[in-house]
């Protein structure tokens, strides 16, 4: 006999209002955008377009498989990311027009690989069949480091593609043509970046224990107990 409970808890989660306004304001902009590259006959941009949508769209209008356990608001950032970096940096050359905008992108970047460290190691240091308890300022620590390994090996990656493929990635910057003098501003705001996210992670944490009450990691697990286990009933 099927538990009526357990059926519900497969159905995917709806898709929250919030979510579909913000897919669907990128999906706009870039089908115009789209629209404007085939008039033009801007063919590799088109088709890099094109797949950014279908990307972009995917967590709307695909709501099964692995995509529909990822919490929403790991969704929604992915998706501003992508939208920012390929879409409005390359496609648009924000990189070119914005002097400011590859390093916001990686500051911002540092913070979110930062939050994603601390929330990967909490589900470990919680978990009963991991036989180990780690305190906050090493949690604050793996995050700090998770982030900033997760952005050298982004450059590694762009170096890779500029090698490889002849790309642009590495863009000149301050009278360097080489590209290094970017790289190294990447990695110093990344790192910029993931010393707030672990700093103010930590002092949340510390504050929320001593105050006895639950901090920001274990109300964001609570909230989705069929993603992270949380559901001990």
């Amino acid at each position: 006999m099927t538990d009526p409970e357990r059926d519900s808890s497969q159905i995917p989660p709806p898709v929250g209002r919030k979510q579909a306004l913000v897919t669907y304001a990128m999906l706009a902009v870039m089908a115009f955008e789209l629209a404007t590259l085939l008039w033009t006959g801007r063919w590799p941009h088109a088709v890099l377009v094109l797949g950014l949508m279908a990307i972009i769209g995917l967590p709307v209008f695909h709501r099964r498989g692995v995509i529909a356990l990822v919490p929403v608001e790991i969704q929604v950032c992915a998706v501003i990311f992508i939208f920012a970096t390929l879409f409005l940096g390359e496609v648009r050359d924000f990189y070119i027009r914005i002097w400011w905008w590859d390093l916001v992108l990686h500051t911002s970047s540092g913070v979110l690989l930062g939050l994603l460290g601390f929330l990967m190691l909490y589900l470990l240091n919680e978990s009963e069949t991991v036989g180990f308890a780690l305190r906050p300022v090493f949690l604050a620590f793996f995050a700090f480091c998770f982030s900033v390994a997760l952005g050298a090996l982004w450059e590694i990656f762009e170096f890779a593609m500029d090698q490889i493929f002849g790309m642009n990635m590495q863009k000149p910057m301050l009278n360097d043509p080489s590209g290094l003098t970017d790289t190294m501003w990447d990695l110093i705001v990344d790192t910029i970046g993931a010393l707030f996210a672990s700093l103010a992670g930590l002092l949340y944490l510390l504050r929320a224990r001593k105050e006895g009450r639950k901090d920001w990691l274990q109300r964001f697990v609570e909230r989705y107990p069929r993603v992270f286990g949380a559901d001990k009933s």
